[in-house]
């Protein structure tokens, strides 16, 4: 009897046009990818992170010029809302890095949190508690409490 030939796997490019909108990154995937992101995030912001510290610890007036800052912005340019925006996505750049750091970290002492599920699981928990700070802080961060 004649063996039956398998076809065999073809290899193909990938068509970024096509392809990329129809493939489901998994939880941990968006978690490595925000990982990277908050970080740019952090680093590029750095002099916005270097002044909010030095006008808020320097004196009682520039204290007063920073709160100034954030509550009616700077010139007619840049309004108050919008500094506050910037601030709040400091915010959850630092909470999504710091939980997913600590997520990596797990993984890296623990060999056993090194599974599909325990990956799928942690990742989803990284981006729920990151996202309900966020919201918490942001929240005191609008004046909503």
């Amino acid at each position: 009897m004649p063996e039956i030939a398998k076809p065999r796997p073809e290899f193909r490019n990938i068509n970024a046009f096509t392809d990329l909108p129809t493939y489901r990154l998994p939880a941990a995937g968006w978690v490595s990818i925000l990982h990277r992101v908050s970080g740019v995030l952090m680093f590029v912001l750095m002099p916005f992170i270097i002044w909010m510290f030095d006008t808020s610890i320097s004196s009682e007036y520039s204290f007063a010029r920073f709160r100034s800052v954030f509550n009616n912005g700077v010139g007619p340019l840049v309004p108050g809302w919008f500094v506050k925006l910037v601030a709040l996505a400091l915010i959850w750049a630092y909470l999504h890095h710091f939980i997913a750091g600590l997520r990596h970290l797990r993984m890296d002492v623990s060999h056993a949190a090194v599974t599909k599920e325990s990956g799928a699981a942690t990742a989803k928990a990284t981006l729920a508690i990151s996202i309900v700070l966020t919201v918490l802080l942001g929240a005191k961060l609008f004046g909503l409490y």
